[in-house]
């Protein structure tokens, strides 16, 4: 059962306790849906950052993909 729920990851430590093995997600389902927008991205680009930093990659090179459809009515 967590301790506490973090209103600002930064600032809160949130904690669960018990065997691994009867863990679920719901703990981190949880803290997460508490977690403001801005936070979820901050930490999703954090591991981002650091996964290309562990692969060698140029963090500078780093952006989000843009996908554009265009979807158009098909004529009467």
């Amino acid at each position: 059962m967590p301790l506490c729920y973090a209103v600002d990851m930064r600032e809160k430590m949130v904690e669960s306790y018990g065997r691994i093995e009867d863990l679920d997600r719901s703990f981190d389902i949880e803290f997460w849906q508490a977690q403001p927008p801005q936070a979820r991205f901050d930490a999703t680009w954090d591991l981002i950052v650091h996964y290309a930093k562990v692969k060698g990659i140029d963090v500078r090179q780093l952006r989000l993909q843009r996908s554009v459809e265009s979807f158009q009515r098909p004529g009467r």
